[in-house]
């Protein structure tokens, strides 16, 4: 119990050290950001800044740059929310020595410093490196969608597009016309007859809309343009219904064989099969009504204690029945869901080959989309469902949690990526080699093992040159355990097949257990904790740079936390 309360006086005065280096301990982390930013070569900014001319001093970059980065570390992009926390927050305050900057000198900082920002990284690569961070024993890569600074509903057809762009340039016509009105009002009268006559070229119409819906037409139409140069290949239905076949064998032979463990009571934990769920629910319900029953026996033979409760009457019992309930209920739901892609699949067998008997062969859609607020990017399609207008993002991470390249496209679609993103990883593999220092604990120089999930599965990634890879087959659950039901491919045997072995031995399952680590673990942090899901700035090489100084900050993060950069 208190004795009393605590006097709040707000009208105290207090005195702060003078000196701003005792206005946080020596140890804080802010001091080592600081510290690593003046290392840093930042002749690029400093070339990007005006200076000798009228009117008060300029901010410095260096700083502007170390406000950016804690920022960012902190999941703080907005430059009014950096702008307010250098006056409240001690740390932003002494990142800007007490001279805070407005959001506006902040955002246009911003967009001035993109064209460096990557050589920044680079510099930040090699700082790690002397660090000893890098190790490339084994790296994976690894893509996120992440939305643009533009909405969905901003999509438009080239159709659409065109008559945007012609409201646009009417409503430009009307503004100058109504303009020119203004300022010749006194000649009104005779300048009458000449307003019919009158017209203005569309090159002096100028708006930053129009200037983005004549960029979204040019995107759509080339995208247009290329979807009608495509060549049709004629769909092989034998093949793809011999596929789903397969496929079907080998989902009902793996409920069979849960089914028997389950029965044999070698199986008793986990999710059981969509197919099974009624069937061990039903068993369920019997196990409980079982159990009550015995202990009505019980008390019969011997007549102590309370009589037990019917069997229907009991919690367990009732239970057991929700249960039930829902496992009728997702299986219905799972089966109506089985018959539609089977209806909507003869649906399009039905047309294609309709098609081809009226002389209409299918070809690839021209109703692509371009969005008027930032024309480059587009929609993606999310691994859980649904849809962001955003970009495609890679990266490359090594087992230390260091990304060490990064692209930004918008192409929804992995695995082109991997060769390019490969190429990448290997130059940022020697600028660590080149850095880091002598000693046996340096690691290996060179890539290890590239890991990467099935969306980069294809031939050609298999066999370009470059460093031994592992490119999953299927998904995780789908690849085999072990060799015992795989025969070794003979030499020409097609790549997939080799690397599907290679993922089945120990070594293989090895190396490829790490890969959701690695990779994903980055964008968990990225999205959940700094809450980086939307890109701040429009156009694919600003988001491009935003993303590689997202990853210059984690490398910088990562050197923190792990103690390096305390230790150097």
């Amino acid at each position: 119990m208190a004795k009393d309360y605590r006097a709040v006086d707000r009208d105290q005065q207090f005195l702060l050290p003078p000196s701003m280096r005792e206005w946080l301990p020596a140890e804080d982390p802010v001091w080592l950001v600081i510290s690593l930013v003046e290392r840093l070569d930042t002749s690029g900014l400093h070339a990007l800044r005006k200076t000798g001319g009228v009117g008060r001093r300029g901010y410095d970059p260096d700083m502007l740059l170390t406000l950016l980065i804690w920022g960012w570390a902190h999941g703080e992009r907005s430059s009014r929310t950096l702008e307010r926390l250098c006056h409240r927050d001690i740390a932003f305050r002494v990142i800007c020595g007490g001279d805070p900057p407005d959001h506006a000198t902040i955002a246009r900082f911003r967009a001035q410093a993109s064209p460096v920002v990557p050589a920044l990284f680079t510099q930040v690569l090699a700082a790690c490196a002397q660090l000893g961070m890098g190790k490339v024993g084994v790296v994976a890569v690894d893509g996120v969608k992440i939305a643009s600074n533009a909405s969905m509903s901003k999509n438009r057809t080239e159709k659409s597009l065109v008559k945007a762009r012609e409201a646009e340039l009417a409503a430009l016509r009307d503004k100058l016309a109504e303009t020119a009105r203004e300022a010749d009002a006194e000649h009104a009268a005779n300048d009458a007859d000449d307003d019919d006559d009158q017209s203005v070229p569309d090159e002096l119409l100028k708006s930053d809309r129009l200037t983005r819906i004549d960029a979204a037409l040019e995107h759509v139409r080339a995208l247009n343009k290329a979807a009608e140069d495509k060549q049709s290949t004629p769909i092989d239905f034998d093949a793809l219904e011999a596929k789903r076949a397969g496929e079907d064998a080998e989902r009902a032979e793996f409920v069979a064989q849960w089914k028997q463990d389950w029965a044999n009571g070698s199986r008793r934990g986990g999710v059981p099969p969509i197919e099974m769920r009624i069937a061990v629910a039903e068993a369920g319900v019997q196990k409980a009504r079982d159990r009550q029953q015995a202990k009505i026996d019980r008390h019969a033979a011997s007549g102590l204690g309370r009589p037990p409760v019917p069997v229907e009457d009991t919690k367990r019992v009732r239970d057991a029945h929700d249960r039930l309930a829902k496992a009728h209920a997702k299986t219905q739901a799972w089966q109506a869901k089985q018959d539609a892609e089977r209806q909507k699949q003869r649906e399009y067998k039905r047309r294609i080959l309709t098609n081809r008997a009226t002389g209409r062969p299918h070809r690839a859609t021209t109703d692509n989309l371009g969005n008027i607020t930032d024309p480059q990017s587009r929609p993606m399609p999310l691994r859980g469902g649904g849809w962001v207008q955003g970009y495609n993002c890679q990266a490359v991470t090594t087992a230390d949690g260091l990304i060490i390249a990064t692209s930004v496209g918008d192409g929804p679609i992995d695995a082109p990526t991997f060769i390019p993103m490969m190429g990448k990883a290997v130059e940022a593999a020697a600028i660590l080699a080149a850095h880091r220092p002598p000693g046996p604990e340096s690691g290996p120089a060179q890539i290890g093992t590239l890991l990467a999930d099935a969306g980069y599965l294809s031939e050609d990634n298999i066999t370009a040159a470059g460093p031994q890879r592992l490119i999953a087959t299927a998904k995780s659950h789908k690849l085999p355990r072990d060799t015992s039901k795989l025969s070794p491919p003979a030499g020409d045997a097609p790549p997939i097949e080799k690397m599907t072995y290679e993922l089945a031995t120990e070594e293989g399952r090895a190396l490829y257990s790490q890969r959701s680590h690695i990779a994903e673990t980055p964008f968990g942090h990225a999205k959940h904790n700094l809450r980086f899901r939307r890109f701040t700035s429009r156009g694919i090489d600003r988001a491009a740079s935003e993303f590689a100084f997202h990853a210059l900050v984690n490398n910088i993060h990562k050197a923190i936390t792990g103690g390096h950069l305390a230790n150097a």
